[in-house]
């Protein structure tokens, strides 16, 4: 092995054989007499139905030669796998039936092909700096343009270390402040930005960093650079608040996904020896056919964002979502049920739990957290389920898409409610700090929820809002009254045959939502004779 690269080699077969069945190159003797590795030919397939594979080769590279991460936490199935029961606590081990991954690998390179923000968390010389860092390989920076440009965060950084300085001799000169010219930040250019230890940056300058993360642009002196797109990864030790400056809310908010970096496994301490004695780092040694160019970049993210993300789906993620925002003791007006109300009023939570006597705050997921789901929140889960899908080589989100990304992307913004009835049962006290696996379990009680419900077969709600979405033109007076009659018997049938829940009060508004668009149209249609 010495005189060998060993960091240089990548699979030449198909990484995931299944994938895009009908663009899979033809079968190769050669690829059974050469074993699994050799040279990847990139022009033997045409660049656009070959970036998902060159996708996958990029994380088989990182996973197998540059990070060392034997943690396949994100698990696919294509029968159901046998638990083998360890310790006391006989928790089950589950060898996975279909390709798995390690999401510390996993989502920083969906992140980095769909373009969004990951956080890395986790202690110290767990690999977290040297993930980003080969995320910005992947994009064609050499090792020293990555580093360079990286963003450490420290207590004295200021604005101006962070996005630039003012020319002197303009301060000067200059009548008015368009006068100025700024020494922008040559980071600020990046199609990859990272930023390191993020928490122990002042809140002065992370109000700066907000803007170019948020935003894609910075400003100075009523000066405005553009940024490009960019895959974004910022690091830190905790996401509880440790850290010099507490991260401001908005900040935190605009991160899509939060992985973390997991202890390491000293039987790969051979791993490690290679390394010594080669004296090589493996960021030093990804292979140039892994990179991608920037029109490969733009290639990805619009094939992402083509993946189809079937109906079926959009409704258990709806009804997922509609289960923690609502609070029914929270606001008189139907509209303003909601712990957001509450919230903002500063009232106690537990005050409100005391009037709930007829709710079954065990069996009620919306108990078991402490806030809803924002927009964005949504919007990330549905970005990610549509990266995995086109990661696995699928033109549609499966069930098993969503349910392994939602756990990362609400790992910071779905908050559990340490009183909750649910968490004082023995069972599952150690979900209070295990959140990927609380947050995954929530999801499944949700589709059982769902399912029990019989909402996968019979939606009224969903059926009343296609009719209107197919719009009003050419509808009759006559038919848009029985359309309203219809309304209100479905409202009347909800309100007699189940209490009020999350669901069920978002059915509920939905339903005045459409019968004020029908009523709007029947005084229009009346006025016009």
């Amino acid at each position: 092995m010495k005189g060998l690269n060993p960091f240089s080699r990548i699979s030449a077969s198909p990484t995931r054989p299944s994938a895009r069945k009908a663009t899979d190159a033809k079968f190769d003797v050669a690829a059974l007499v050469n074993g699994p590795f050799g040279s990847y030919d990139q022009s033997a397939e045409e660049p656009s139905s070959a970036l998902d594979e060159k996708l996958r080769q990029a994380y088989f590279w990182i996973v197998n030669y540059a990070v060392i991460s034997p943690h396949y936490d994100v698990e696919y199935n294509v029968s159901a796998p046998q638990p083998i029961a360890f310790g006391d606590s006989r928790t089950p081990l589950y060898l996975p039936t279909d390709q798995s991954y390690s999401s510390f690998i996993l989502l920083p390179v969906l992140t980095f092909a769909a373009r969004r923000k990951c956080l890395f968390i986790g202690g110290p010389g767990r690999g977290k700096t040297a993930s980003a860092l080969l995320m910005g390989l992947l994009a064609g920076y050499s090792p020293k343009t990555v580093r360079r440009s990286m963003q450490h965060g420290h207590p004295q950084m200021t604005v101006a270390d962070l996005i630039g300085n003012p020319m002197p001799a303009d301060l000067m000169r200059a009548d008015q402040e368009s006068d100025i010219r700024i020494s922008w930040r040559s980071w600020l250019d990046m199609r990859v930005k990272i930023v390191d230890e993020y928490n122990r940056i002042p809140t002065r300058t992370q109000s700066a960093l907000l803007t170019v993360l948020g935003d894609n642009y910075a400003e100075m002196f009523n000066q405005v650079h553009e940024c490009p797109p960019a895959a974004w990864y910022l690091t830190a030790n905790d996401d509880q608040g440790g850290g010099t400056y507490p991260v401001i809310e908005a900040l935190k908010d605009r991160i899509d996904v939060v992985v973390q970096a997991l202890p390491f496994n000293p039987r790969f301490l051979d791993e490690l020896l290679i390394r010594i004695e080669e004296g090589v780092d493996p960021a030093d040694c990804l292979p140039e056919a892994l990179q991608f160019s920037e029109t490969e970049m733009d290639q990805m993210e619009q094939s992402i964002r083509a993946v189809v993300l079937p109906s079926e789906l959009r409704q258990r993620l709806e009804f997922f979502a509609s289960q923690f925002e609502f609070s029914e003791y929270s606001g008189q007006q139907f509209e303003y049920k909601s712990k957001d109300t509450s919230r903002l009023a500063g009232v106690p939570r537990h005050q409100l739990a005391m009037l709930e006597n007829g709710r079954d705050r065990l069996a009620d997921l919306g108990c078991q957290t402490r806030n809803g789901l924002s927009v964005r929140s949504l919007m990330s889960l549905v970005i990610y389920a549509k990266a995995m899908a086109y990661f696995r080589g699928n033109a549609e989100v499966e069930l098993n898409d969503i349910t392994q990304m939602l756990p990362f992307v609400l790992h910071s913004r779905l908050f559990a409610d340490a009183d909750a009835p649910f968490f004082q049962q023995p069972e599952n006290a150690v979900l209070l700090s295990d959140k990927i696996g609380w947050l995954r379990h929530l999801f499944q009680l949700s589709c059982r929820e769902f399912e029990r419900q019989g909402r996968h077969r019979n939606d009224e709600v969903a059926e009343l809002k296609a009719e209107l979405d197919e719009g009003l033109e050419g509808l009759s007076l006559r038919a848009c009254r029985k359309r309203l009659e219809k309304i209100e018997r479905t409202l009347q049938r909800m309100a007699e045959g189940s209490k009020l829940s999350g669901a069920v009060h978002d059915d509920a508004m939905t339903l005045k939502y459409i019968h004020q668009r029908y009523s709007n149209y029947q005084r229009w249609l009346t006025s016009q004779g």
